[in-house]
């Protein structure tokens, strides 16, 4: 009992590490892919190629004044980014980054909580994460903070409809709503016959889940709480020093989260190609595979990166047009379709 929750503790430090490692290096990675797709050099003075960036900038943070306008509700103002940042980091604990370790003759599972509703905990903890934009940029008593902070809730709330429509239509391909099962059913390791990834079953789920996710996370097209053209810095236009660095933090963490989700609904997760064909110890194949695991998000992160800096952002009105006249709608129509494929498969083809 002692191992399991030393090995548990493990976990948890390693994940949250990797979790803040992967979120200050996207800012790098974010810096030297628009670099690259405006034919620019990037940052290249701190340390080799530019390297140690994160840390200037963390260090930057720290060192700055910290500032709290002097009409600010105080307790208010330092809430609403340990809100986003503690919701950004919560969202993890369900994500298996890997198959089991076999040590000792005990099973270990690479995933801090199976939870047998693990879908609908990544969507609570999302949900609260708007509380976090909300409160800051009405506790700034600053009108271009609380249009921002107005308009990312009237944004996520519009948006986590779709989202949640969307993986409605998964579930009743999955029959499940772990995200462990989700993972190990895209190799038929729960039994069943689901041998492909499910983005194979659900395309439009997965095109309706990508467009969400870019909103939910304020990422271009849809960073309109934050648009700089409109309202200056928008929900954090009076944060500063840490305060803002938290607010920040949290949405590259999001990112990495949402790449996270991604891959684990719709591309295998931590399965990959031949996995059961190689001939390998198991050990091996879950080190293989949280390695490909990661291969998956980082090609998604890099995605999240390439479309800011390719597509414009949208008008607010052609956002939530969007959102409710486009993907509802289509989510709705893709869970008819879905159940009624699963109906003839299974009352007529069996």
């Amino acid at each position: 009992m002692i191992s399991f929750f030393i090995y548990k503790a493990i976990l948890v430090v390693g994940i949250f590490a990797i979790t803040l490692f992967v979120a200050a290096y996207s800012t790098y990675a974010e810096r030297k892919v628009a670099a690259f797709l405006q034919d620019r050099v990037g940052p290249d003075r701190a340390g080799p190629f530019g390297m140690f960036q994160p840390l200037a900038d963390g260090l930057k943070f720290m060192m700055k004044e910290e500032i709290i306008p002097d009409f600010a509700n105080k307790f208010l103002f330092i809430l609403g980014p340990s809100i986003a940042m503690m919701t950004a980091l919560m969202a993890g604990v369900v994500i298996p980054w890997g198959n089991s370790l076999v040590i000792d003759g005990k099973q270990y599972f690479l995933q801090i909580a199976d939870l047998n509703v693990g879908i609908l905990y990544v969507f609570a903890v999302v949900s609260i994460g708007v509380y976090g934009i909300m409160i800051g940029g009405w506790a700034s008593n600053n009108k271009f903070s609380l249009l921002g902070a107005i308009r990312a809730s009237a944004q996520m709330i519009s948006y986590e409809i779709a989202m949640g429509l969307s993986i409605i239509a998964l579930i009743i391909t999955t029959g499940t709503l772990s995200l462990r099962e989700i993972s190990l059913l895209q190799t038929g390791g729960v039994g069943g016959h689901w041998n492909f990834w499910n983005v194979v079953y659900q395309p439009v789920g997965f095109i309706i889940f990508l467009i969400c996710a870019f909103a939910e996370t304020n990422r271009t097209p849809f960073d309109l709480p934050e648009c700089e053209t409109e309202l200056v810095g928008g929900y954090h236009t009076e944060y500063s020093s840490m305060k803002l660095a938290l607010y920040l933090f949290a949405e590259y963490i999001n990112m990495f989260i949402s790449s996270a989700v991604i891959s684990t609904l719709y591309f295998g997760g931590f399965n990959f190609p031949f996995m059961n064909d190689l001939g390998l110890d198991q050990n091996t194949i879950t080190i293989l595979g949280t390695l490909f695991f990661f291969a998956k998000i980082t090609f998604f992160i890099f995605f999240f990166m390439w479309i800011r800096w390719t597509i414009p952002r949208f008008r607010y009105d052609q956002l939530m047009n969007l959102g409710w006249k486009a993907l509802i709608p289509l989510a709705v129509i893709n869970i008819f379709i879905t159940g009624l494929v699963i109906i003839i498969k299974t009352h007529y083809l069996n």
